[in-house]
């Protein structure tokens, strides 16, 4: 942590939210048993990246436009999630250990999207996938620990590894090296998850997605080379 009269202000960063709800029972017990007795920020935070990105389960198909949904503490009764609920847990987690952390968005463009689900959304193109972003060591670091281990080894991508000093970003090339994920457009750092903005945004891109989600509770966005099993 910097210190000095134009260090940032990191706060926001370590305050519980709505979305981040650090401060739930459930996210803390979490926290600390994923942590376990690892010493220093740093390892803790390597611990919770490898929690979040392999407890549960990548599934493309788990959108939901339900406010509640996106809680910390509802994502952890569950066994699946996409990217946004992974990286609002991994957030969450960090927080409530000390750890600064914020939410991070952008477009992807996925150059190995399934023709299935392509035609569904109409696009190869991602809209507000999110990461988290740790702040470790004195600058921010970016982890995504969106797709579980399992999940790139079927599918032949290489896993991302975090090791609390480099940025852990989607992958750019499959294990064959043909293209995959490429970075588009940046959607900023927030403290907190833009609820609206990203509902919003998904039903612009995806057209009949919003009314859907709604109904049936399902997705029709993730960064998944293929489809996660039903």
């Amino acid at each position: 942590m910097t210190h000095g009269d134009d260090a940032e202000d990191l706060s926001p960063y370590l305050a519980p939210t709505c979305f981040v709800d650090s401060d739930h029972p459930n996210v803390v017990a979490y926290a600390g048993r994923a942590a376990g007795d690892a010493v220093g920020d740093v390892d803790r935070a390597v611990r919770l990246f490898y929690a979040v990105r392999d407890g549960l389960l990548y599934d493309p198909y788990t959108v939901s436009a339900v406010r509640d949904a996106y809680r910390a503490s509802e994502v952890l009764r569950r066994t699946r999630a996409f990217c946004v609920p992974k990286a609002l847990l991994l957030a969450a987690a960090a927080r409530s250990l000390g750890i600064p952390a914020r939410l991070g968005f952008a477009d992807v463009k996925n150059h190995l999207t399934s023709e299935k689900l392509r035609a569904r959304m109409g696009t190869d193109l991602f809209v507000f996938h999110g990461y988290a972003e740790l702040h470790l060591g004195g600058r921010w670091v970016k982890a995504t620990p969106a797709f579980n281990l399992a999940l790139c080894q079927r599918l032949g991508t290489v896993p991302l590894e975090f090791d609390g000093q480099s940025d852990a970003l989607l992958q750019p090339f499959d294990r064959s090296g043909r293209r995959h994920m490429e970075y588009v457009h940046d959607r900023g750092t927030y403290a907190e998850l833009p609820f609206e903005e990203m509902i919003r945004v998904f039903a612009a891109t995806y057209g009949s997605w919003s009314s859907d989600a709604s109904e049936h509770d399902e997705a029709f966005h993730g960064e998944g080379k293929k489809e996660a099993p039903d």
